[in-house]
């Protein structure tokens, strides 16, 4: 099947379709899909010397730099529980730079593919879930960093690492609905990709990344029960941790109405704004 096959007869934009008919087109199209993320991901390797390696080595070096910021200049870590704290790093790190990476590239989705959205009858929202997708499989990829630390300070996996499908599908539903908002809204609005970095940077310290929410003060964690990342970080960091989730159940399940939430808001925000994309484009 190619990219311009057209099962269900070409058209210009499918905003006269409900919920229901948007997934079953998008399921239609999910041989395209899986193309799709292998072209990504061959592209993005594609003359590199290292290749793989660049998967791993940002998320690592960041690790590196908080693990000696926090450990060896200020002298804090998450706590007593979540040791070793490099490792309760990498848990963190490789879900938010997963998510991270997946806001910024959905956010330019539609544009930087404009003549294939333009052109092919292939639906659209199938180029912001490519991207969610293809950051996922960079995410996977960095999955043996993790291993190598834990078996380098012989720390292994508790019975929350079988709740790990479950962070994926939250982060997964968490950011095809971010992706639906911002893609079309960065095509109509410009100042929304110079937005973008900023609050990434925030809801990074906002988030439970570097730390848990386990240790937050009482007022505070009523705030964190409106921010949707913590569901997913907190069941990353609970594989090998379980005091980031014990007794902190109620963020998860906040964590879980947001991200369908979110969705439901991106799939209406994307059908009301497909037919002006299509025509700026």
């Amino acid at each position: 099947m190619s990219l311009r096959g057209r099962p269900g007869g070409f058209t210009s934009g499918t905003g006269t379709l409900n919920v229901r008919e948007r997934v079953h087109r998008v399921y239609a199209y999910r041989r395209i899909l899986a193309l799709l993320v292998r072209r990504d991901l061959k592209v993005r390797y594609a003359g590199s010397a290292l290749g793989y390696v660049w998967t791993v080595l940002d998320p690592l070096l960041m690790t590196l730099v908080y693990f000696v910021v926090f450990t060896q200049i200020f002298g804090r870590t998450a706590g007593p529980e979540f040791k070793p704290y490099v490792l309760y790093l990498i848990t963190g790190q490789l879900p938010w730079f997963w998510f991270s990476g997946a806001v910024s590239s959905t956010a330019k989705a539609l544009r930087s593919e404009s003549q294939m959205v333009r052109s092919s009858n292939v639906p659209r929202e199938l180029w912001v879930l490519r991207t969610v997708l293809s950051k996922g499989m960079e995410y996977i990829f960095g999955l043996p960093i993790l291993v190598a630390f834990a078996l380098a300070y012989w720390t292994g996996p508790n019975k929350y690492i079988l709740l790990l499908p479950l962070a994926w599908l939250l982060e997964i539903t968490l950011l095809l609905g971010i992706g639906l908002i911002l893609a079309p809204l960065t095509v109509l609005v410009k100042d929304v990709s110079r937005i973008i970095p900023v609050v990434l940077r925030i809801f990074f310290y906002m988030s439970p990344v570097l730390y848990s929410t386990s240790r937050l003060p009482t007022n505070l964690q009523f705030v964190y029960q409106f921010n949707p990342t913590v569901g997913f970080l907190e069941l990353s960091h609970a594989a090998f941790f379980p005091a980031a989730i014990e007794g902190h159940t109620a963020f998860i399940w906040h964590s879980v109405l947001w991200s369908v939430g979110v969705l439901a808001i991106g799939i209406f925000v994307f059908a009301r704004l497909e037919r002006a994309v299509l025509k700026e484009i």
